[in-house]
């Protein structure tokens, strides 16, 4: 009797185990345009791109992408709480800034906002991959140097991994971009996410 006992509860576990084993982890991707594939096919973009390829891994993985176009840093931090709450995710992507950018908005409100939400994950057990974007040079240097350097200091003092520049190697090459300058095309999009995957591959161990 004792023998039959111990195999149901060795059975028993071995099968809890192999089903908490067998749920798939979430990367919740918060970004703009740059990642809810501007312009071009969904299945083009590099966050289903990520998602294919992180199908394939043991365990698996699953992606969220909750990227809109027209996302600022506020309008994101606005949102991450709800996300978090139903996603749990373990890998948070941060790309967002590209629009205050443009829009000229004031870098210390963008750090304000960027640092709220790099709290709200870790708060939530979240690892976070913060992504950077770099603007066009006629936003003159010192506005583009302090971009920069909100990205940085925040990887710093956050403790998080960075990507500087979602579009290293790809911004400068026409043949890359779309006619607007600032979105890459469909074949440029693995290259993106090659990009990302160097700083997002650790996270997911």
């Amino acid at each position: 009797m004792r023998r039959c006992l111990w195999l149901w509860v060795l059975l028993f576990g071995i099968g809890i185990g192999s089903a908490q084993a067998a749920t798939p982890k979430t990367v919740l991707v918060l970004g703009d345009s740059l990642s809810a594939a501007h312009n071009i096919p969904i299945e083009s973009g590099w966050v289903h791109l990520l998602d294919a390829r992180l199908g394939n891994m043991v365990p698996k993985w699953t992606v969220v992408n909750a990227s809109i176009s027209g996302e600022t840093s506020l309008s994101g931090r606005n949102r991450l709480p709800a996300l978090l709450q139903k996603y749990h995710p373990a890998v948070l992507v941060l790309e967002l800034g590209a629009n205050d950018g443009l829009q000229g908005l004031s870098l210390p409100a963008l750090r304000d906002n960027l640092a709220a939400m790099i709290g709200m994950a870790q708060q939530a057990q979240a690892r976070v991959l913060l992504i950077g974007i770099e603007l066009p040079v006629n936003y003159g240097p010192q506005y583009r140097d302090g971009l920069r350097a909100v990205y940085a200091d925040l990887a710093h003092a956050g403790h998080t991994a960075l990507v500087p520049f979602l579009l290293d190697g790809i911004a400068l090459d026409p043949a890359l971009m779309q006619d607007d300058g600032l979105h890459p095309v469909a074949s440029a999009e693995p290259k993106v996410l090659d990009t990302v995957w160097k700083q997002l591959q650790p996270l997911l161990h």
